[in-house]
């Protein structure tokens, strides 16, 4: 295996944090794109590509974490189970709220309601990075996991 892909193997924290920092930024710009919209008017074709990209990326991040990193956690910390369902809580009500944005965007709805679901899910999103990281961080500094960090942490690695 490459030196490259044996790095990756041994640095999932730093992986997590760089994606959640993608993530992030990926809000912040959809975000930007709505305060660029009129209000009370339709949300323009780019506002729409932000929203659906930002839904894309987010909900592909916790699915790589759901059927990948959390069971490789669960298999060398059976300890954390408690915790790791508590973070899956947390993926399906952000799932929930991102299929209310995504209805949303289906329907080309005014730019200030796309700001409160926006709002909603980043509340939600912020506060179980923040929860996942003290709790994770730790341990993926050791955790031997090997798999593509793509499929791990979602369409955001790149």
């Amino acid at each position: 295996m490459p030196e490259r892909e044996t790095t990756r193997l041994i640095a999932w924290s730093q992986e997590l944090r760089r994606v959640h920092h993608r993530l992030r930024e990926a809000l912040a710009a959809t975000r930007d794109s709505l305060a660029e919209g009129t209000p009370g008017e339709p949300a323009t074709r780019e506002l729409l590509l932000y929203c659906h990209g930002f839904c894309a990326a987010l909900d592909g991040h916790h699915q790589g974490e759901d059927y990948a990193l959390f069971p490789a956690i669960e298999a060398e910390h059976p300890e954390l189970r408690p915790m790791l369902r508590r973070l899956e809580q947390d993926h399906s009500m952000i799932a929930h709220l991102l299929g209310g944005l995504r209805a949303a965007v289906e329907r080309t709805a005014p730019p200030e309601e796309l700001g409160r679901h926006l709002e909603g899910i980043a509340a939600l999103m912020e506060n179980h990075f923040r929860y996942e990281e003290r709790q994770l961080l730790a341990v993926l500094d050791t955790l031997e996991l090997a798999a593509e960090p793509r499929e791990v942490l979602g369409p955001m690695y790149d």
